[in-house]
């Protein structure tokens, strides 16, 4: 069997009694599946065109790749969507995020992505810390819901690597060109439209204000082109899915936008001379003044 198992922290997987009765009774399921994958094999030109095909509805190919800078390049790649999309049109995988164990702050979880087929599989096992980073520090995470949005935030990205990991390379890459090509030609709206509806979004929810946009493009935003919007795009999935911050991207200092997170108050005073106080009843005047 073609399979890698990593633990992300001590680099062996170390497991307890109830880690290993989850995976028993996964790999029980899993090798029903492969009975049923035997006898209904996939057909890889079908796969393959089912793939493309999904690649040219305009909602996936807005969030099928992603982007961030890192050491002074750029990386770029298929997002967790786009990785999806394609293991279920390529048919007969079983992937998924599996919360094997919840105690002292923190959840043990296993990302997977096995063939059923060919049996190459993909296992990642890693540790979530129950905390939330914060500009004032670290805060501790007890809302379940808080939990389970940090668990499925932190699997979304092992789990992409783990079904990239099964795919045939050309097969991934055929997809992404494909996803390029229908943001590219299958726009219906003028494109001064489509850059100000993105600025627009970049503004409300990350706060980035159109200078700094145009400040990390090179342009004006009047000249902005079509593979301009297409970088956007990726940028807006990495800090969506939250594997980039915003000031890895835009000079926020260029203009912060009004109300701000983090704007200064302007002292409304600033700039005015004060005038003096006048003397009042009864109070001597310095000798100095009177002269």
């Amino acid at each position: 069997m073609n399979g890698v198992m990593v633990n992300e922290e001590r680099g062996v997987a170390v497991r307890t009694s109830q880690t290993e009765m989850m995976i028993s009774r996964q790999a029980q399921e899993v090798q029903a599946a492969m009975v049923i994958a035997k006898r209904f094999p996939r057909d890889e030109v079908d796969s393959f065109n089912r793939i493309l095909t999904s690649c040219q509805r305009k909602s996936l190919a807005e969030t099928a790749t992603y982007e961030y800078p890192r050491g002074g390049t750029k990386v770029t790649g298929p997002s967790i969507r786009l990785a999806e999309a394609i293991a279920q049109n390529w048919g007969n995988i079983d992937f998924g995020i599996t919360e094997l164990e919840q105690s002292n702050g923190e959840s043990q979880v296993m990302a997977y992505a096995w063939d059923l087929e060919t049996n190459a599989r993909q296992t990642k096992i890693f540790t979530v810390p129950h905390i939330r980073g914060t500009k004032k520090g670290n805060v501790p995470l007890t809302d379940p819901r808080d939990i389970y949005e940090m668990v499925a935030n932190q699997g979304a990205r092992r789990l992409r690597a783990c079904i990239l990991g099964i795919i045939p390379g050309d097969v991934v890459e055929a997809a992404v060109k494909k996803c390029e090509e229908t943001l590219i030609n299958g726009e219906e709206k003028p494109l001064i439209d489509l850059v100000r509806e993105m600025s627009n979004i970049f503004q409300k929810e990350f706060g980035v204000p159109l200078e700094a946009i145009e400040k990390f493009i090179g342009c004006k935003s009047e000249a902005f082109s079509m593979k301009d919007l297409v970088r956007l795009r990726r940028i807006y999935s990495s800090l969506h899915d939250g594997m980039a911050k915003r000031e890895d991207y835009f000079e926020l200092s260029i203009a912060e936008p009004a109300g701000g997170v983090e704007g200064d108050v302007k002292n409304p005073f600033e700039g005015k001379e004060e005038k003096p106080k006048p003397a009042g009843k009864g109070v001597k005047r310095d000798e100095a003044e009177s002269k």
